[in-house]
C-alpha cells in the first residue's frame, strides 16, 4: 500500500523527502506541502509536482502522518498542533533547541501521540552494515567508539548506537578549538574559488562508566573535499575503523577484513547505476532496498525513516522516538556547556528516560 504523507515546510532539508518520493512514486505519495508561500515554496512544489497549502485544514485527505521540517525554534508547536490532531508526526532533527522545550514538548504531549523522529544518520548503508556486523558478537564486548562523521546530536546518536547505550547517564569533558581550512562543498554546491575559512573542532568524551563515547567534529568537516569522517569501535576481541574489520577466530588466530560497498553498472556490469549493497567479512550486510531508484546514501536513509514511520502508525514498533532525540540532544547541550565552563558536566536522569 502507497504511504500518503504530507510535509510541513518547504527548507533545505524537506526536499530529501521530495526527492525520495518523486524517486519512488510506486511506494510514497506526498499530498501536500504545508508552508507559508513564497517563491522559493511555489518552485520547489512545481520542481516535485506537490500542491501547496497554507494549513492542515486544506489538505485534501488526512495524512497518514505529518513530516514536520522547520526551524527549531517552532518545532514543539506545529508538532503538539498536528497530535493534538491526531495526525502522526515524523520529525526532524532535532525535537526542540533548548532544553526547556524539550521538557515542555514532554509535558504537552498528548496521551496516546504517535510521534517519532528522522534521525537518519543510524540507516545510511555503511552504519547499517556496520551495525549488523556488530550483531554477530565477533567484537567481544563493545566498550569504547570514537565518531567523527556529524556534528552534535547526529554524532551522539551513532555514538549511543554503536555503544549499544540506552539512557545511562555521562560524564562529559569537552573541548573547542578553532582550525584554518580551504573551503569545500556548501548547500549552494560547489567553491567559486579558493578561501580559507576558520572552523571550529570539538572534541568531546563522554565516559558512560565502562563505555567511553568520543566525540571528535569539524564544523562542516562533512562537505569538505579534504577531511576524513572516523568510525572506530572497540571490542573485547576486535574492531571496527572506518571500512576495516579485525577481530579474533581464536585467541591466537588474527582475522582481517574489509566493509565492502557493491555498485552496480560498474566495468561490464549491465545491471543499472545504483547501490547494490555491502559485503563484509565473507557476508552480505546490507541490501540495498530501493534499488533502481538510485538514491544517495542519504536519501535512502530518509526512505528507510519513511518506511519505518508507516510502519509505526499500523501499529509496529517504533525505530527512534521523542525520547530518544531529546536524550541524543540533551548530551548534546552538554558538551556545550562543558566546552564553555571548561569543565566536566553530568548529565542526570531525565523525564523521557
Amino acid at each position: 500500500m502507497k504511504i500518503k504523507f504530507a510535509l510541513y515546510g518547504s527548507g533545505w532539508r524537506s526536499e530529501f523527502f521530495l526527492r525520495v518520493a518523486r524517486a519512488l512514486p510506486q511506494q510514497f505519495e506526498v499530498i501536500g506541502l504545508i508552508t507559508r508561500g513564497g517563491e522559493k515554496a511555489e518552485n520547489q512544489a512545481h520542481q516535485f509536482g506537490v500542491k501547496c497549502y497554507k494549513s492542515v485544514d486544506e489538505l485534501p485527505v488526512k495524512p497518514m502522518f505529518m513530516v514536520v521540517s522547520v526551524v527549531w525554534s517552532v518545532n514543539v508547536d506545529i508538532s503538539l498542533d498536528m497530535l493534538r490532531r491526531g495526525i502522526p508526526v515524523l520529525l526532524e532533527t532535532p525535537p526542540a533547541g533548548d532544553m526547556a522545550s524539550l521538557l515542555r514538548f514532554h509535558d504537552e504531549l498528548p496521551v496516546g501521540a504517535k510521534i517519532q523522529v528522522a534521525e537518519q544518520y543510524p540507516f545510511h548503508p555503511m552504519h547499517m552494515a556496520r551495525l549488523a556486523f556488530l550483531d554477530t558478537g565477533k567484537l567481544g564486548a563493545i566498550q569504547h567508539a570514537q565518531i567523527s562523521f556529524s556534528h552534535g546530536y547526529h554524532g551522539i546518536a551513532l555514538m549511543r548506537k554503536y555503544l549499544g547505550i540506552g539512557f545511562e547517564n555521562a560524564t562529559i569533558t569537552a573541548t573547542k578549538f578553532p582550525v584554518n581550512v580551504v573551503g569545500g562543498y556548501t548547500r549552494e554546491g560547489p567553491p567559486k574559488n579558493e578561501t580559507i575559512q576558520e572552523k571550529s573542532q570539538t572534541i568531546a568524551v563522554l565516559n558512560f562508566g565502562g563505555k567511553t563515547g568520543i566525540l571528535n567534529f569539524e564544523s562542516d568537516q562533512h562537505r569538505s573535499w579534504v577531511r576524513s569522517y572516523i568510525i572506530q569501535v572497540k571490542g573485547t576481541h576486535g574492531e571496527i575503523f572506518n571500512s576495516k574489520i579485525k577481530y579474533l577466530h581464536d585467541y591466537n588466530v588474527p582475522i582481517e577484513s574489509e566493509f565492502v560497498s557493491k555498485h552496480m553498472g560498474q566495468e561490464d556490469n549491465f545491471e543499472g547505476v545504483d547501490h547494490k549493497g555491502i559485503i563484509g567479512d565473507g557476508a552480505w550486510l546490507y541490501h540495498n532496498p530501493y534499488q533502481g531508484s538510485r538514491l544517495v546514501d542519504d536519501e535512502i536513509a530518509v526512505a528507510t525513516c519513511l518506511d519505518k514511520m508507516a510502519e509505526y502508525v499500523r501499529g509496529g514498533e517504533g525505530f527512534y522516538g521523542l525520547d530518544e532525540a531529546s536524550q541524543d540532544q540533551y548530551l548534546s547541550l552538554l558538551v556545550d556547556e562543558a566546552v564553555a565552563g571548561g569543565r566536566a558536566v553530568c548529565s542526570e536522569t531525565q523525564k523521557w528516560m
